[in-house]
């Protein structure tokens, strides 16, 4: 216990300090977190609303697909997807082996099936004939969409919340993918393999500290944000 208390405090220490490079690395972490975030939203609220909404034997199907993607382990994501940016493979030439786009790419794929499974169980949660009553109102096609997303908001939210702690918490498919390479293309969580096998451990425990920091802070802000969300009108 001496030992841990010790490294907790080395590591509240390296916090403290100013350390340039611990600063770039959070930074680095939540622009990539944000980016794949927004693109996994952006793909995935509207396939979500879509399989929440839409009765059909294809709907079925893609609700399986999504709640499959749920149990992804990230390294086999992050295998395949190396595979593909290889040079003489499918993404090639796009040039992303080991790069910042490599890790968005890997982090949004892990991230959609998050988003489209919890917003499509949230739009199926909707009272029923909430929606055809929307549609008495006039609200069709995109209108009724973002009616159904905001009525669904806590679920959204919860969507939001688990696709953003697994982006700034991924390591797996980022080392692979992006090669965690030191000032480049690491992330918080993918630091804590470098400094560990460097045998610096109180840079480690600085990671991890922050790391925590930032998932805590996050899931506050949104649960905050969930738990106000409350009531709404038609569009």
């Amino acid at each position: 216990m001496s030992f841990l208390a010790e490294m907790l405090w080395r590591g509240l220490q390296r916090i403290g300090s100013d350390n340039a490079a611990l600063i770039e690395t959070t930074e680095r972490t939540l622009l990539l977190a944000f980016s794949s975030t927004a693109i996994a939203l952006a793909v995935g609220l509207p396939l979500g609303y879509l399989l929440g909404h839409r009765a059909s034997r294809s709907r079925r199907l893609g609700l399986i697909v999504a709640n499959a993607g749920l149990g992804l382990p990230p390294v086999v994501l992050g295998v395949y997807l190396a595979l593909l940016l290889l040079p003489q493979s499918a993404l090639g030439p796009l040039q992303w082996t080991y790069t910042l786009q490599a890790v968005v790419l890997a982090q949004t794929l892990l991230a959609l099936p998050i988003v489209i499974a919890l917003s499509a169980a949230a739009v199926l949660g909707l009272p029923a004939g909430l929606l055809d009553q929307a549609r008495a109102f006039g609200a069709h096609g995109w209108r009724l969409s973002v009616f159904a997303l905001r009525e669904a908001r806590i679920g959204v939210v919860a969507a939001v919340i688990a696709a953003l702690g697994s982006a700034v918490a991924e390591v797996g498919a980022v080392v692979i993918v992006g090669g965690n390479i030191r000032g480049a293309t690491n992330t918080l969580a993918s630091t804590v393999l470098l400094d560990l096998a460097a045998s610096d451990i109180p840079g480690a425990t600085a990671d991890i500290i922050v790391l925590l920091a930032l998932v805590a802070v996050g899931g506050a802000v949104l649960t905050v944000v969930q738990q106000r969300g409350r009531g709404g009108a038609l569009p």
